[in-house]
């Protein structure tokens, strides 16, 4: 058996990525290569319906299997329209019906890295603050203190200075996880887009209540708050494209 009948022979054992691989060895490898039988075969497995035309297709397969079997990769994001510098948000915190915080944040200090958490918290909450998901934060400055056996609720807005339009991030969402393995109070909500998008639905802002224990389970004493968007967002430019999408009024 020659050279070229043995490649012929093994070639149409191997995956497109390898036989695509092997185009690059040599020229003769990557004549025999070439040849529109192995990638045939190859979209057979991938797609058999395609093969099963009267008609060639207009193109080689080996360019229709090199077309559509790409892998996918993340797009660059475009630089986002809007910055922190631009947004202000409003959160406001209840227990029950008593408002026990209420404060605007200006856009530079919810920017990740710009917040040390204090000294005394539990390692698992340290190493989640430490950890590469995008996440914004803020010390919440007096501590406040909150009975667990009360419904803990939150709403917050984010303000643009550019049009003074605001839009809604979270509404009345309460707090009804509590994680003390690392020391978390989550609540969730919705964020509602502009209609200039509407097939983006779907998507979660998720808020924490930082704490560390006050000598009791029954009450908490929250240090800090986290906000993130992690279903659908892991990056500062991300989060703003996402604030560019809500539906401001």
């Amino acid at each position: 058996m020659s050279y070229n009948e043995i490649l012929k022979d093994v070639f149409p054992l191997l995956d497109g990525t390898d036989l695509a691989s092997c185009m690059g060895v040599s020229k003769q490898w990557r004549d025999i290569a070439q040849d529109d039988y192995f990638w045939k075969c190859l979209c057979s497995k991938r797609w058999p319906s395609i093969c099963k035309r009267p008609s060639a297709p207009t193109v080689t397969y080996y360019k229709l299997y090199k077309t559509f079997y790409k892998r996918q990769h993340q797009k660059k994001l475009l630089p986002p329209r809007l910055s922190f510098s631009d947004l202000e948000f409003y959160i406001d915190i209840w227990s029950e019906d008593s408002l026990i915080f209420s404060e605007v944040i200006a856009g530079p200090v919810l920017q990740k890295g710009v917040w040390n958490p204090p000294p005394g918290i539990c390692d698992v909450l340290r190493f989640h603050l430490e950890g590469p998901e995008y996440k914004m934060t803020f010390s919440v400055d007096p501590r406040f203190s909150v009975p667990l056996c009360q419904t803990i609720s939150v709403s917050m807005l984010v303000g643009r200075k550019d049009s003074n339009k605001v839009a809604c991030i979270i509404n009345k969402s309460v707090f009804d996880y509590i994680d003390r393995t690392s020391y978390r109070a989550l609540a969730f909500d919705y964020l509602e887009f502009s209609s200039s998008y509407p097939f983006v639905s779907g998507i979660r802002a998720w808020m924490s209540l930082l704490f560390m224990d006050k000598g009791s389970e029954e009450v908490i004493d929250v240090f800090g708050v986290e906000i993130d968007f992690c279903d659908a967002a892991n990056s500062e430019d991300e989060v703003l494209w996402l604030f560019d999408m809500l539906d401001w009024n």
